[in-house]
């Protein structure tokens, strides 16, 4: 009896054994399982943050930084702005909307204006400064002070069906659709809509078109 008990206790010895090697390996598995799914859940999370960056830069808004005087005192130089790049996909620019466009002469150059004529307008400024849309005067308050500068605007212009007129509001000291250089801006060139100053902190908030 005493030798079977001793037999019975070294098979139970072995097979504990055997139990803890599997667990071990178990263990072991599930380990390098549970790093591999965090492995993957990670890259995946950074493959989710990249795509809604694209998606939110190149659709959405954009973020840009004003440079210059041209539009002072709506807009600052130096001012954050977040342009809105999907509203026009849904309606027309509207009168007065301050947009973001690049100019033609300067590659990676934008100018931020307001739009002051429409498709299909004709647009004229007198020696007087005033702004006529299609032979009357347009009442606005956004410039600064009394045009000096007509620019080719001296005689009429015609806007074709995809076409903007448009001017910073410090009118003399802004390089706008007056300047032959400048020029009207096509529909498809407007990249978006001046949103919301994020920058200065103090003066942040959503941007007044009209």
């Amino acid at each position: 009896m005493a030798g079977r008990e001793i037999i019975d206790m070294s098979k139970r010895e072995n097979d504990n054994k055997i139990e803890e090697k599997q667990e071990s390996k178990k263990d072991a598995s599930e380990g390098k399982s549970g790093v591999l799914k965090e492995t993957v859940s990670f890259i995946l999370y950074i493959a989710v943050v990249f795509l809604a960056t694209y998606l939110v830069i190149h659709y959405v808004g954009q973020r840009t930084q004003v440079s210059g005087t041209s539009m002072e005192y709506t807009l600052s130089d130096g001012d954050n702005l977040i342009v809105d790049k999907i509203s026009y996909r849904f309606h027309a620019p509207e009168r007065f909307d301050i947009i973001v466009f690049p100019f033609q002469q300067e590659e990676d150059t934008y100018y931020i204006k307001r739009i002051i004529g429409l498709p299909g307008e004709t647009v004229q400024i007198d020696e007087a400064g005033s702004i006529f849309i299609d032979g009357e005067v347009l009442e606005e308050s956004y410039g600064r002070e009394v045009m000096l500068d007509q620019g080719q605007a001296a005689v009429p212009i015609e806007l074709g069906e995809d076409e903007y007129f448009v001017l910073g509001d410090n009118r003399n000291a802004s390089s706008d659709s007056r300047d032959p250089r400048v020029g009207v801006v096509h529909r498809k060139d407007i990249i978006g809509r001046a949103w919301l100053r994020i920058y200065p902190f103090d003066n942040a908030g959503f941007i007044k078109h009209q």
